[in-house]
Parts: C-alpha cells; sequence; structure tokens
C-alpha cells in the first residue's frame, strides 16, 4: 500500500487540472510544486493511469499524459425527432451528467445547451443536428452541430447586413433576433457568459470567447470555406466552476431584471488591415446601442483611434442619448488622449486623470 503521505489529494488535484497544458512535462512540473522525488511523482500518474482519469503515449523517455473522458457520447438526431430542446436535455444530456458534477454546472450546461439547439430548431433549417457531450475530470465539453444556412448568413440575410462579419459583431451584443415574439435575442449572449470556453464556428469565420479573462477573438480561416453550410458550437466549462446561471444574469441585468447591459469588444468591429478612423465605421459600431441603457466598449487589443471615430461616439452619440451609459474597458493612453480631446464632458477628462494615475 502507498504510505498515507503519497496519498496526499493535492498533488492527485495538481496534476489532474495541469497535464492538459503541460502534457510531457506534468511530471517534472508536479514534483517542483511540490518537492517530491520523480519516483514518487511517477508513483502518482501511473495510479490515476490505473484509474481511468489519464491515458498516455509515446516511450518513457517521452511520454505523453493527456485527460481520459470519463463519458463520451454523440448523437445524429433528425430534425423531426427534435419536437423541443427540453426533451433532448432530459432524454440524453442530463442522464451523463446527474451525479457526476456540481448542480451549478448542471445549470449552467441546461441553459446553454438548450439555448443552442434551440437555435437550431428555430433558426438553422437543417435536417439534423450532430450533439456530443464529453466529461474528463476537469472539464465538461458539449457541442451542437447543425448542416443549415449557416448563423451569421442567416443574421446577414434577415437584418439586412454589408456581411457576416458585421453579423458577428452585432450577435456579440445582444438582444439581436428576427422573431421578437418568440425570442428575446439573449441565449448566445449570455451562453457565451457561462462557460470557460465558447466558440462558434461558421463559414469561414471563427469566434471564440474566453470567460476566465473576457478574451474575444475572431478568426478567419480559408476563403473556400466561405460557402460551407452549417454552424458549430461549442461549450467548454471547468468541473470545479462556482459560478451559476444567475451570477451571470445579474451582471448584465439592470433594476428591473430586465438585460440592460453589454459588453461589446470593439476589435470585431475591425476588418484585417483597417483601422478606426471614419465616423462610417463609428456608426456601424453604435447599431443598436440605444437598446441597452450601459455599453462597455472594450477596446483591447487596438492601438489607436482617429478623431472622426471618437468624435461621433463621445461626442455625437453621448450629446444625442445622455440616457445611456457609456464606459471604457482596456482602452490605451493614446485612445484615452484621443476620447478626452472629443468629448464636451468632464467625465472622459476625469477618466483621463484616472488613466494618468
Amino acid at each position: 500500500m502507498l504510505r498515507k503521505s503519497r496519498q496526499d489529494p493535492l498533488v492527485r488535484e495538481f496534476i489532474l487540472r495541469n497535464v492538459g497544458n503541460h502534457p510531457t512535462s506534468i511530471v517534472s512540473l508536479t514534483m517542483g510544486e511540490f518537492a517530491r522525488s520523480r519516483p514518487t511523482i511517477l508513483g502518482y500518474v501511473e495510479k490515476l493511469v490505473r484509474e481511468g482519469l489519464l491515458s498516455f503515449s509515446g516511450k518513457t523517455s517521452a511520454r505523453r499524459y493527456k485527460l481520459k473522458p470519463q463519458v463520451e457520447e454523440t448523437y445524429t438526431l433528425s430534425i423531426d425527432y427534435l419536437w423541443n430542446e427540453d426533451t433532448v436535455w432530459r432524454e440524453k444530456i442530463f442522464p451523463l451528467m446527474n451525479g457526476r458534477v456540481k448542480q451549478n454546472i448542471i445549470e449552467l450546461c441546461q441553459y446553454g445547451f438548450t439555448e443552442m439547439l434551440n437555435n437550431v430548431l428555430a433558426h438553422a433549417t437543417s435536417q439534423d443536428v450532430f450533439i456530443l457531450y464529453r466529461q474528463t475530470y476537469t472539464h465538461v465539453e458539449m457541442m451542437v452541430i447543425d448542416r443549415g444556412v449557416g448563423i451569421f448568413k442567416k443574421i446577414q440575410k434577415d437584418f439586412n447586413l454589408a456581411d457576416p462579419r458585421t453579423a458577428l459583431l452585432e450577435l456579440s451584443k445582444g438582444k439581436l433576433t428576427s422573431d421578437k415574439r418568440n425570442h428575446a435575442g439573449e441565449g448566445i449572449y449570455f451562453t457565451s457568459r457561462m462557460f470557460d470556453r465558447f466558440q462558434i464556428r461558421s463559414g469561414n469565420l471563427f469566434y471564440s470567447r474566453a470567460k476566465r479573462d473576457g478574451d474575444d477573438w475572431l478568426v478567419e480561416v480559408n476563403d473556400r470555406l466561405a460557402d460551407r453550410k452549417g454552424t458549430m458550437v461549442t461549450m467548454l466549462i471547468r468541473t470545479d466552476a462556482e459560478w451559476t446561471t444567475q451570477d451571470v444574469f445579474e451582471k448584465f441585468r439592470g433594476d428591473d431584471l430586465r438585460f440592460r447591459k453589454t459588453h461589446v469588444p470593439i476589435k470585431l468591429a475591425q476588418y484585417p488591415g483597417e483601422q478606426f478612423v471614419s465616423r462610417s465605421q463609428a456608426k456601424r459600431l453604435l447599431a443598436r446601442f440605444n437598446d441597452f441603457s450601459e455599453v462597455s466598449l472594450d477596446f483591447a487589443d487596438i492601438e489607436q483611434i482617429g478623431q472622426p471615430f471618437a468624435d461621433e461616439i463621445f461626442r455625437i452619440f453621448r450629446r444625442d442619448h445622455p440616457e445611456i451609459a457609456i464606459s471604457i474597458a482596456n482602452a490605451n493612453k493614446a485612445i484615452m488622449e484621443m476620447i478626452a480631446f472629443v468629448s464636451d464632458e468632464k467625465e472622459s477628462q476625469k477618466e483621463l486623470d484616472l488613466f494618468s494615475k
């Protein structure tokens, strides 16, 4: 039997939580973290392999470890079967989670899964849907894939937008729906903030949002994929996550419990090779801001903005819509100086003063 000192649950937890990012160096990493010998840490790793929590490949000198799925199920369901998303959740996904993960994780996954599946039923015009559920010791992953028209193209068409990129920008703001009678347009916005990672791939666009650092990014893949039909949504959450659906709702809802606040990553409005300099760019960004009472403009990865662009947002729009509070996040000094330069309001100068300090 292993001595009690070798059964430290903190060592096991460290290995399992870090092996994903350190598949070839997890042994040496753990040795340094806990000041244990290589044979001792290898004993932990080998036991985790025997328990079915880890798997490995390669020879001893170049062994690569990874988390082994505890549950992995896939379904391809005809739309004729999908009479409602709650039934699919109750029959296919919930039994895989019940008793295996915490209740808050189940509730987060139920919200995200049913919202994404409802989008397929309501908008995708797909004949079937592919569903994946995968769970390891550290994460739950779900995928919903359809072969319909594609989410960004559908939004582009419904709202007469310039291109799928503009559709993605509008989608990221929230409260976007072509069927206001039956949908609030909140599903993707809230779902993307409930998971550690939320991704949409459709056509030649790939959008990803990571909850822990609030990072949003967009990749344009090969243009030959632009006409490929369908949408793939991936949702990933840690099994030790502590937040709840209510925590996410409260962050973006006002005192009247309605969806009032939005966060807009400016870089999603940026086309390759362009800078934010014109009023027309600003107006494209400002679309539907009057649906909200608070808007947070996130300037992460933006180096500078032009005077007309800044003037349209921070002087003209603020003047015409004083009821809408616009806050600024992740702006560098050059951007803050431009905002202060164009603004009529003392508040912008206060923001710049705080930035300088």
